[in-house]
């Protein structure tokens, strides 16, 4: 005897779920016999017989699923289920060392040769060492056949009666069926007749009805050959509005294609020139020769005089700074006489002004 089950993690459901199987060698079922015998012979026969209750097996789930017990995927204990029971098997031990503290106990016996023992019954009775026996005799008396059993017979209640009826005083019975038969025959003939006229009614009906159907067959297909040749015609008819239309916006977009073009050699008769004009003014159209000498050639020539002026300004600037030394040196050689002193001093100008109105 087999059966598996499977079984899912609670902390991922995704997880693929693992089967758990259990096995149990199968046995024959035990005979009962007719009458009961010693345990300890069942026993030895037929060897210890065990059985299974599904209410206290682990595997069968009962009442709510949130106290379900789930199994353990491996061998190994969880760590935190350990300490748990660790934990309520500790408090266990405390609760009963605490109960039997509290309760009383007798004193304990150090000899036990000491012992004596003592009835604590309500009525005392004597002990000895052997029992006393006593003999008796009781004899039965000899088994009797029992009688059978008589057949059972209630017993009469009322009064009886008797009718006595002599032949011929009821009814003659070929007399009495003429009446009974006629009413059946009439009737038989009656329902034959309804029978065989309902039948002619039936095939007058479906007659009728065969001729119904291929006439209407006939009408419903002249209607769909009409529906199909109006919807030709209306599709024709969309048809031929959709090409004139479309011929017709043809011969629209033609016109103002035509009207545009005049439009605009009308307007560009006079456009061209001035724009022309203007573009000439503004510089857009110019003289390849002019415009490279305008961008290579002069802007290479004023760089050229930039550079030449600068070095003759150089130049003068070099000879106005030699001059300028010569001067004050013949200026100074010159101050150390006193007449140049006095005639300065007279005319109100100093030997640097002079200097300078000379350079």
């Amino acid at each position: 005897m087999a059966s598996s089950s499977m079984l899912q993690s609670q902390d991922d459901p995704s997880e693929p779920t693992r089967a758990y199987t259990y096995s149990s060698r199968p046995r024959a079922v035990p005979i009962r016999k007719q009458y009961r015998g010693s345990q300890e012979a069942n026993d030895q026969d037929d060897g210890p017989t065990r059985y299974g209750n599904l209410m206290y097996d682990r595997r069968v789930v009962r009442g709510n699923t949130y106290a379900l017990h789930v199994l353990p995927w491996g061998t190994e204990a969880d760590p935190v289920e350990i300490q748990k029971q660790r934990e309520a098997h500790r408090k266990m031990l405390a609760r009963k060392r605490a109960k039997e503290e509290l309760e009383a106990k007798a004193p304990e016996i150090t000899d036990p040769g000491s012992r004596v023992n003592v009835q604590t019954e309500l009525y005392l009775e004597e002990i000895a060492d052997r029992i006393i026996e006593v003999d008796m005799e009781c004899q039965t008396d000899d088994f009797m056949d029992r009688t059978e059993t008589p057949l059972y017979i209630p017993s009469k209640t009322g009064c009886d009666a008797s009718t006595q009826i002599e032949e011929g005083e009821l009814f003659d019975f070929n007399l009495e069926v003429k009446p009974m038969l006629e009413v059946l025959v009439g009737k038989t003939m009656e329902q034959a007749l309804l029978e065989v006229m309902e039948e002619e009614e039936l095939a007058n009906l479906r007659a009728h009805q065969l001729a119904y159907q291929e006439l209407r067959n006939t009408e419903k297909a002249e209607v769909q050959r009409l529906e199909e040749q109006e919807k030709r015609h209306r599709e024709e008819k969309i048809r031929r509005l959709n090409r004139q239309a479309e011929v017709q916006l043809q011969q629209n977009r033609v016109k103002e294609k035509v009207a545009a073009r005049a439009f605009a050699l009308h307007y560009l008769t006079d456009l061209i020139p001035s724009v022309f004009s203007k573009l000439w003014d503004h510089g857009y159209f110019y003289d390849t020769v002019e415009r490279d000498i305008e961008t290579g050639f002069l802007p290479y020539l004023l760089k050229s005089i930039e550079r030449t002026m600068k070095k003759r300004m150089l130049g003068r600037i070099m000879t106005d700074s030699l001059i300028s030394d010569v001067v004050g040196k013949r200026l100074d050689s010159e101050n150390q006489s006193p007449g140049w002193e006095k005639g300065q001093q007279i005319e109100g100008k100093s030997p640097l002004d002079a200097c300078q109105n000379l350079i």
